[in-house]
């Protein structure tokens, strides 16, 4: 008993010894860093004095403010940003879905403005400007140099004005100018039509607007189609999505999945974390889904993708998606600014971060550039001859007239999907899959 005692006591006192230890260096080198940290800050007042008494030309004070707050920001990473109170006022506006500009949206890398899509329906979709272009100059003036908040500020502009961007395009031998005439972007967030037997639901954003108006699209196209018997599957189209609000994107991976996680946050605490899973209910009814994404296809698409992808709900089609796995939170403050800082990592269902790396579809289809088709061409197509053209070619009397008609509505369809390779390969090919799970699953 004693020894117990004596043991205990000891360790106590160890114990103590040992922190006392501690405590000493712990305490200076926190005196160190605070006095450091102050020592910088005192440092940074007297630079913005001698910037106001000395510089060549007068400043304006609340600007140099902003110029420091931002490059701070910036050099964490190209997320993190000092929003003006304008800037602030023009991003909650944006996620409503409607604002002015060129409707592109950009980051920022090694330096560069780069093109992570442009959004569907708007002056530089139409200009054909296109996901992983570099933009080097606007209107002549180099972007090199300036911080993104910087270059997006050269870029906008009143309603109705031109702009003329200066890109640089992979295997493009040359810098190419590409005129825009500025205009009021509205997003319609979900654009929803029916091909063939499969539902297409082209999500261009996640907006405020995202969620209800995939599921008002989808109900349309289901009760246009005589009932959801009569369609074979969804295809979510991705592409060129640069992404948006995370609650969005939560809302529309849950719309398909039953149940388990949809995506994880982790902060730079543990507490910082958080996970949120799927509720009851399938809007597809278990029907198969195709996801396409591309190389512009950020932050709230690849959520969704990956969401479906790792609960083998979905295929995912097409090309390596952005890459942008961070999640960013606006902090207002006082004057009606704010700052957008990266506040955490997401994860997909499986764990894996996809910052940098992106999602890698299970079949990667390119999506081929437009080619010319010449008259000879067509002509050759249209002298294609099949048996059924041959005089005096043997009917085929083994087939009930439903049969027959039957197989020439799978024909028709079919073709129809085939001119499609023409327009877009991509969804040609994701309607293909459709066809062929379909055809799976009515056999078993």
């Amino acid at each position: 008993m004693k020894k117990f005692a004596f043991a205990a006591v000891t360790g106590t006192v160890l114990g103590v010894l040992a922190t006392t230890q501690l405590a000493g260096p712990l305490i200076a080198q926190e005196n160190d860093s605070n006095a450091t940290i102050y020592e910088q800050m005192d440092m940074f007042g007297d630079i913005f004095d001698r910037i106001r008494a000395q510089y060549v030309e007068e400043v304006d004070e609340k600007e140099l403010i902003d110029a420091a707050i931002n490059g701070m920001l910036t050099s964490l990473d190209p997320h993190s940003s000092y929003l003006s109170p304008d800037d602030a006022a023009d991003m909650r506006i944006q996620t409503t879905g409607e604002f002015g500009g060129l409707g592109i949206e950009v980051t920022q890398e090694e330096g560069w403005v780069k093109v992570v899509s442009p959004m569907d329906g708007t002056p530089a979709d139409a200009a054909g400007v296109m996901s992983g272009d570099f933009i080097t100059h606007v209107d002549g003036e180099s972007l090199l140099g300036l911080t993104l908040d910087e270059a997006v500020e050269l870029m906008r502009g009143p309603v109705g004005s031109e702009t003329i961007l200066t890109l640089v395009r992979e295997d493009t031998a040359e810098p190419f100018d590409v005129s825009i005439i500025r205009d009021t972007i509205k997003l319609t967030a979900v654009r929803a039509r029916t091909e063939g037997k499969a539902v297409v639901l082209r999500i261009a954003t996640f907006s405020d607007q995202t969620f209800s108006d995939l599921e008002a699209g989808l109900q349309e196209q289901v009760e246009e189609a005589g009932g959801i018997e009569n369609v074979n599957g969804v295809i979510l189209d991705l592409r060129n999505n640069p992404g948006g609000l995370l609650n969005q994107a939560i809302y529309v991976a849950d719309a398909f999945l039953d149940a388990g996680e949809i995506v994880s946050t982790r902060g730079r605490s543990a507490e910082d974390g958080d996970r949120f899973n799927a509720t009851p209910g399938d809007l597809a009814e278990g029907l198969p889904i195709v996801v396409l994404i591309n190389g512009g296809s950020a932050s709230a698409s690849e959520i969704v993708s990956g969401a479906l992808q790792d609960h083998r709900r979905a295929i995912v089609v097409g090309t390596k998606s952005f890459g942008k796995g961070s999640v960013q939170t606006l902090m207002p403050l006082r004057g009606d600014g704010a700052i957008r800082l990266t506040t955490a990592r997401y994860y997909t269902p499986s764990g894996r971060s996809i910052q940098s790396l992106g999602i890698q579809p299970d079949i990667i289809v390119e999506q081929p550039m437009p080619a010319d088709v010449s008259e000879e061409d067509e002509g050759n197509q249209r002298a294609q001859r099949s048996e059924a053209d041959l005089r005096g070619a043997l009917v085929n009397d083994s087939l009930s007239e439903d049969e027959i008609r039957q197989i020439e509505e799978d024909a028709a369809e079919a073709e129809a999907t085939a001119a499609l390779r023409d327009e877009d390969y991509q969804l040609a090919y994701a309607i293909d899959i459709i066809r062929g799970l379909s055809a799976l699953n009515t056999k078993e």
